[in-house]
């Protein structure tokens, strides 16, 4: 690993004993608080799509999908690359304030920064008077696990990246077709289905405008 990186992290892990105990375990439980707020969050976002056009309630939809897939490759560079925790890796470094992950969960890239950020992107297009909360809540859901000693700086930045990346090829691939079987589902004869997609913009005919104009659009 590379000694700029190795560097950093004893810098930031030594800031981290500097700072008072109360702020030390707020930082520990904003680590996995985090991921339960964007969770909340994706509720929100979906209830208040209800009653958006079709593509609104797809993107909203497709926010937390996007989350999924992110962590799921997240998860797979893991398993190729094998990067042990800085925490054990690291000489000369404080104790982490955490227990240090087992042997084989292994660093790189951070899997919260990854499902933090593209859950941030995910729902700042879905809502985007919200992407000034859920930027900041990544960012520091990515720091915090440096701050708390089991990741590298490298690897949440890696996972911020990532997660973006993911979040936006996600909506972008998506959300037309998405928009297609919101449509298809405000007019449902089932009235679980119709209840989940919501009423739109003046219901099943206002949908069915919307699919029309994509379709003239497309033409």
């Amino acid at each position: 690993m590379g000694t700029i990186d190795s560097d950093l992290y004893r810098d930031i892990l030594e800031f981290a004993h500097d700072t008072p105990s109360w702020f030390q375990d707020l930082m520990e439980v904003w680590t996995e608080l985090g991921l339960l707020l964007f969770a909340v969050l994706f509720v929100a976002a979906w209830w208040r799509a209800r009653r958006g056009d079709p593509r609104a309630l797809a993107v909203a939809v497709l926010a937390p999908l996007g989350t999924a897939v992110a962590y799921v490759a997240s998860e797979l560079i893991k398993s190729g690359i094998d990067e042990e925790r800085p925490c054990r890796a690291v000489a000369g470094a404080l104790p982490a304030l955490i227990d240090c992950p087992v042997y084989g969960d292994w660093s790189f890239p951070s899997n919260h920064s990854t499902i933090g950020a593209a859950a941030a992107v995910g729902l700042a297009l879905a809502w985007p008077k919200i992407g000034w909360l859920t930027v900041p809540m990544a960012i520091l859901m990515a720091f915090s696990r440096v701050f708390v000693g089991v990741h590298y700086p490298h690897d949440v930045a890696a996972g911020l990246l990532l997660g973006t990346l993911v979040a936006f090829l996600v909506v972008g691939l998506c959300a037309r077709q998405g928009a297609r079987v919101t449509v298809a589902m405000r007019g449902s004869g089932n009235g679980l289905v119709r209840w989940f997609a919501g009423p739109g913009n003046g219901g099943s005919e206002a949908g069915a405008a919307y699919a029309s104009g994509r379709g003239a659009h497309r033409r």
